[in-house]
């Protein structure tokens, strides 16, 4: 590799996941070993992935971590091993596809005050369809809740080139997601706590607290599968989101922001509770109750840092209103029906 280029590390963590590695890494070694060091980081499988690894691929670099960490906790002691400028970190189950790292690293190198970015992220199994994990670009509303740029909760969009464009935006999808190095290590990585989910919203919330920004660079493209770990419907997946959320909130808000949202927040979140009642799905209704107390004692007993954050809306990538009125409430399922796009 050409030592005046940025060292640019791909580091893919894994966690039971030989059937993905098999199926979706001969992509990211086509597409990425000439600009880039590939590094498979395993979160204490119990498959035989480490094995096929080493069989099949033995010049390719496998850091074990011993035991599942989780998404979050996994990537930050995976990273702390690597020596990089670039880092990218990227699903098992996400198929590259050529000069995708290029427009990305251009995007990062023209101004140093983008911290991360997210190439354009479509479906694996409906290639015209942007895909759930970042789709465009990932918005959040005043209330905290996450959306993206070509899909609002279930709905997804068909690619028809309407966010061609490259867009500041809140967030980038830990899916695919390109960061500064020197800005991952700088404000502590990935949040421990949160295990999995939501942990990239959080650390892209932090980083524009900080002064940096976040972008999608729709030039770079990638398929995803989605779903590779916890379908979205299981029941740990929605606790996670739903006290990761709140937690997240709580940490990045200002102070004066705080208490109104998460008490809007509460009545939403209780809504959500009935209606899964009232369909028969009293599992998920108590998920969401657990989640709630969770949050409560990190509140009481977890929580290690306060700081005075900057106002939501100060950021870009905020829709200042509610996007689960705009949805449920006036039927808009659409991004630029909600959000005006500027030309």
């Amino acid at each position: 590799m050409d030592t005046l280029k940025p060292h640019i590390a791909v580091v893919i963590l894994n966690w039971n996941g030989k059937k993905y590695l098999q199926q979706f890494l001969p992509s990211v070694i086509a597409h990425s070993e000439s600009e880039a060091e590939i590094i498979i980081a395993d979160n204490g499988s119990t498959d035989d992935s480490v094995s096929f690894l080493k069989e099949t691929y033995p010049a390719l670099r496998v850091c074990c971590l011993g035991k599942n960490y989780g998404f979050a906790e996994g990537y930050n002691r995976a990273l702390k091993e690597i020596s990089a400028s670039y880092y990218i970190l990227l699903n098992s189950d996400v198929e590259v596809t050529r000069g995708w790292i290029q427009p990305m690293l251009h995007l990062l190198e023209s101004d140093d005050t983008i911290a991360a970015c997210q190439p354009r992220i479509l479906s694996l199994n409906q290639r015209t369809m942007f895909e759930y994990a970042g789709a465009a670009g990932g918005w959040i509303d005043r209330l905290g809740y996450p959306f993206c740029r070509g899909r609002i909760f279930e709905t997804l969009e068909t690619d028809k080139g309407q966010y061609d464009s490259i867009s500041e935006v809140f967030w980038a999808s830990g899916a695919a997601m390109m960061v500064r190095a020197d800005d991952f290590q700088g404000i502590g990585g990935f949040d421990d706590f949160f295990f999995a989910h939501q942990e990239e919203i959080d650390w892209c919330w932090r980083v524009k607290n900080n002064g940096k920004k976040v972008y999608v660079c729709p030039s770079s493209i990638v398929y995803h599968l989605g779903g590779g770990s916890l379908a979205h419907d299981n029941p740990r997946k929605l606790f996670l989101n739903y006290r990761n959320n709140l937690i997240m909130i709580w940490k990045n808000l200002s102070p004066s922001e705080k208490a109104g949202t998460i008490l809007l927040r509460m009545v939403l979140d209780g809504v959500a509770g009935i209606r899964f009642l009232l369909t028969g799905k009293l599992r998920y209704c108590f998920t969401i109750v657990e989640a709630h107390f969770s949050f409560y004692r990190w509140v009481l007993f977890e929580e290690k840092v306060k700081t005075a954050n900057k106002p939501l809306k100060s950021h870009s990538g905020v829709y200042n209103g509610s996007i689960v009125w705009e949805y449920f409430g006036r039927g808009k399922k659409i991004f630029s029906d909600i959000v005006k796009i500027k030309k």
